[in-house]
């Protein structure tokens, strides 16, 4: 058994690790939301936000999971019995579709392997066959934090524009936002959903939607019905630095920080930087002999491989879920579980957030010792393999 005589290593897929800059602003006494410093923290959020999903346009938060924002979205722009159109990337886009079954829309959701990416050929098909527009929304994951398989959303967007649909597109950014590029404006996406414990460095509190044009105009005759998850007050509060209810004060003062921490970084630095984490792990699973789930994205349209977490396949006969225990006992590193359809067959390392080479390393070093303690069939040498990735290639004494 481990001795838990320093830090405990987190390599789930959200929640992430929380700087000790945002943990000491998360610390700061807490303020009166109707005071005029807290308008001036609200404001600078705001403005931070806009930067990170690069967008000139509307930014709500509320005090939620990203749940609560998948709902937000949803609900402010369509009517009951509205359609919307899915894609089944994995665990998360099917309790999306749940969800909306539950308030009362009409969603149907395209099939997928839970390996690839949200298809732009298969959505521009079904849109084109959807001459009544019934189909009022695409909703997209961006990044499955089941899978590891990151989605491209231009594609999806250029797919719609294709076929003139005048669908509004929804991208769920809950575990890509601050972690691989995301373009609000630039993808021409109506809403964008996150949420704060996964790249914006958070403990779980915060969701946010960011707004384009089409989306405040559809919102203004949507049927649905809403109180606390309303953007109009919302807006109009916000707009002077205020929440219509309480907000989380305190994380506000976190995310504050964490947003300072990235923009100092510097957005594509950020982005690179995750990239290289994704490569180097990717690097290390396929020496160990194993298996990424992510299918190559060179042979699947709309693929891309996650720089925010990698899901590896055991061989059969191995649970995974095994293999996550003695890994969190002997060395008191926490991994994420398969999920639903791949329960017990994937485990997940999640390298997004506060995070650099060296827990990287370390997170790979237990995972390399833990497949050894579980009998898992596999090759030595992946923490080389990743190190060599880190440090292009140079050699390794």
């Amino acid at each position: 058994m481990s001795v838990a005589s320093s830090r405990h290593f987190l390599q789930i897929p959200g929640p992430t690790n929380v700087p000790d800059r945002v943990l000491h602003a998360i610390a700061n006494q807490t303020i009166d939301h109707r005071g005029p410093d807290f308008a001036e923290l609200a404001l600078e959020i705001f403005d931070g936000l806009r930067a990170v999903t690069r967008t000139s346009g509307e930014v709500v938060l509320y005090p939620s999971s990203g749940t609560g924002a998948w709902e937000a979205a949803l609900v402010n722009t369509l009517s009951p019995g509205d359609g919307v159109l899915m894609y089944e990337t994995g665990h998360f886009a099917q309790l999306w579709f749940d969800l909306a079954v539950e308030l009362g829309l009409r969603p149907e959701i395209l099939p997928g392997d839970w390996r690839t990416g949200a298809d732009p050929a298969a959505i521009a098909r079904r849109l084109r066959a959807d001459a009544e527009h019934r189909i009022k929304a695409v909703a997209v994951v961006h990044n499955e934090t089941s899978t590891g398989v990151v989605s491209d959303i231009p594609a999806v967007r250029a797919a719609i524009d294709e076929v003139d649909h005048p669908a509004l597109l929804m991208v769920d950014a809950i575990s890509s936002l601050g972690s691989i590029d995301l373009r609000h404006d630039e993808w021409g996406i109506d809403v964008t959903i996150s949420c704060s414990q996964k790249g914006l460095m958070l403990p779980p509190g915060i969701g946010l939607n960011v707004i384009g044009t089409r989306a405040l105009r559809a919102a203004e005759s949507a049927g649905s019905r809403r109180s606390y998850w309303d953007w109009r007050p919302l807006l109009e509060a916000g707009r002077k630095g205020y929440f219509r209810y309480t907000p989380p004060t305190n994380l506000l003062f976190g995310l504050r920080e964490s947003l300072a921490i990235m923009l100092e970084e510097g957005l594509d630095e950020v982005f690179a930087r995750h990239r290289r984490h994704g490569a180097a792990t990717r690097a290390a699973v396929r020496a160990w002999g194993l298996e990424v789930l992510c299918a190559d994205p060179a042979t699947a349209p709309g693929t891309e491989h996650s720089g925010a977490l990698t899901a590896v396949l055991l061989p059969p006969g191995h649970d995974a879920d095994r293999l996550r225990e003695v890994i969190l006992e002997r060395f008191d590193t926490s991994l994420g579980a398969g999920l639903s359809k791949v329960a017990k067959k994937v485990f997940r390392i999640g390298h997004l957030g506060a995070f650099n080479d060296a827990s990287l390393l370390g997170a790979l070093g237990a995972i390399e010792a833990g497949l050894g303690l579980a009998g898992v069939p596999h090759r030595p040498g992946g923490v080389t393999a990743a190190i060599a990735e880190l440090t292009g290639g140079a050699d390794v004494p």
